[in-house]
């Protein structure tokens, strides 16, 4: 972003946005138009406009245009990072750049000096220009490196890293770490949540974890199992001599000027080598907000009342990879105001939230989820996050705390709400406890929302409709829709959206606790009550064309 910007400087002689409030936010920002938008509150197509009526440049709509036709030779990934710019198009030796701020002339020389072509610049809305900019990025990432693009990633570096310079200054271990950066970056630009980097006898094997699915994105010679294992070990900070035992690490990764991606890393011995997974952990996820998550409207207001409530449990199950620590966070980021203390116990610390004590449990320091409950309890909580309830000892203190006038957020392992009541019970917590502590329990899958572009219709019998779950009303008013696979997406699938079952413990499944029944029962008068299960809250998504039928019927082991 140019902080000496003619376009900034205009708009603060023009009192509309205060320079101190620039001085302040500079580093939070992508671009200048942002900047201006943001704080001066001035929407992103009147600030296109007035920069037309300041500067006396031509507008362009980039709605409809496709920046997967841009030249390859005008793609210059760095440069249109750096500077917020995308060239659209050439005509003779001139070619077209779309910008959302005309006066960053820097900018434009860069790209005449790179290209050896001359500008000429419209003014285009920097949300478009944002959306345009990631989706020709995001078209044109490849693990097939050229030299060319060796030689554009030979800067990128991860901030965990740099005191281990040495390292990077071999020649032979060049390519490597080139390739390496090219990986992540790839892995973050499909939208990928883990890497895995797996040796054999006679191959390796590089696989993205995208929407839940892995796939193989890259074989590379098995002779180079030990540089990549180096690597990655370096930048994570790990012991590269020890490769006996599994290790933890982790990697930050600067994408940007204000932008980082952390990757949590774990190594392990196999028969050919150590494999080494890495989870990408993306602080944004965090902030998407509730209404983004996939809740139906019901389910949505069932969580917000529970969040507002002084005390009590609200309890988050499902298995590995459900999307648990998303929905926890959300819940954090709206009770995270100045006037609570809300203090968290995490195994790991995945994504740091600013105004939110956070700790990492530490099983050698003696540092469990239980002692670290004792410990909040007596710093003044209003709010406790309990990463997981393992055992009995964990689950009474938070019990305790959700009685005390504390509001508790946890997760469990188990399949649907009904069977976290009985979870509890097993493991030793009395059953009044439950019914008067817990207020909320959900329970939740992911599943791979259907491309918009290529997802086609689907035609199904209505007796098929019916044994599958749908009623009658649906099966006459919906349109089914299965995957078809374009360029756009992976295996006609782009993105996950979440299907809950959000149980309250009403009178009625507090009785059912009471007197020990099972989780049956309790599912029963759970559905009469208008409680979804994962079943039915599936159906509907299908119903609304969000997924296909297929999924659904994956990820609810139908």
């Amino acid at each position: 972003m140019n902080i000496n910007s003619p376009l900034l400087r205009k708009f603060i002689t023009l009192g509309r946005i205060d320079a101190d409030t620039v001085k302040n936010k500079q580093n939070e920002f992508a671009s200048t138009a942002e900047l201006i938008s943001k704080c001066g509150k001035i929407d992103s197509k009147d600030l296109a406009e007035q920069c037309i009526d300041l500067f006396r440049v031509p507008y362009f709509d980039l709605k409809d245009f496709d920046p997967t036709k841009i030249p390859a030779d005008l793609v210059k990934e760095k440069l249109i990072r750096k500077h917020h710019i995308l060239p659209l198009v050439q005509k003779g030796r001139k070619v077209y750049i779309a910008a959302s701020d005309p006066t960053d002339y820097g900018a434009f020389e860069n790209f005449e000096f790179s290209t050896g072509l001359s500008c000429e610049i419209v003014v285009v809305d920097y949300i478009q220009l944002d959306n345009k900019i990631e989706q020709l990025l995001d078209a044109t990432g490849s693990l097939n490196l050229t030299d060319d693009e060796f030689k554009e990633f030979a800067d990128l570096d991860s901030e965990s890293q740099r005191d281990t310079a040495p390292q990077d200054d071999d020649k032979d271990d060049a390519p490597i770490i080139v390739y390496i950066n090219k990986i992540l970056m790839d892995a973050i630009k499909k939208g990928a949540s883990d890497l895995h980097f797996e040796p054999y006898e006679h191959k390796y094997r590089i696989r993205f974890r995208i929407d839940g699915i892995l796939h193989e994105v890259a074989s590379p010679p098995n002779t180079l199992a030990t540089k990549l294992s180096a690597r990655i070990k370096v930048m994570s900070r790990l012991d590269i001599a020890e490769k006996r035992k599994p290790q933890d690490g982790r990697i930050k990764l600067k994408i940007t000027e204000r932008k980082s991606i952390d990757f949590r890393v774990s190594t392990m011995p196999t028969l050919w080598g150590e494999k080494i997974v890495m989870r990408i952990l993306d602080s944004s996820s965090a902030m998407l907000g509730i209404d983004v998550l996939g809740y139906e409207p019901e389910q949505k207001k069932l969580y917000m009342d529970a969040l507002a409530q002084p005390q009590g449990m609200i309890l988050v199950t499902g298995p590995t990879g459900s999307g648990k620590t998303v929905s926890l966070y959300t819940g954090l980021n709206i009770l995270n105001q100045p006037e609570r203390n809300i203090s968290t116990a995490e195994d790991p610390v995945e994504i740091n939230l600013e105004g939110v004590n956070q700790v990492q449990i530490n099983i050698k320091a003696d540092m469990t989820f239980a002692n670290a409950l004792r410990a909040f309890l007596r710093q003044d909580p209003d709010v406790v996050m309990v990463g997981e309830i393992r055992d009995l000892e964990t689950a009474e203190i938070s019990i305790k705390a959700a009685q005390t006038g504390h509001l508790v957020l946890s997760t469990l392992h188990t399949n649907s709400a009904p069977e976290t009541i009985t979870r509890l019970l097993n493991m030793g917590v009395p059953a009044y406890n439950v019914a008067s502590s817990i207020s909320l329990i959900i329970a939740q899958r992911l599943a791979r929302r259907l491309c918009p572009k290529c997802k086609t219709p689907e035609q199904l019998p209505s007796e098929e409709l019916a044994r599958q779950g749908f009623s009658a009303k649906q099966i006459e008013e919906m349109t089914l829709y299965t995957p078809k696979g374009c360029d756009s997406c992976t295996d006609g699938y782009k993105g996950r959206v979440g299907i809950y079952e959000v149980m309250q413990i009403t009178p009625e499944i507090a009785q059912i606790i009471m007197r020990g029944g099972n989780s049956l029962e309790i599912a029963d008068v759970s559905l009469k009550a208008g409680f979804n299960n994962l079943r039915l809250s599936g159906l509907r998504k299908a119903a609304d064309g969000l997924t296909s039928l297929g999924e659904i019927n994956r990820v609810t082991n139908f």
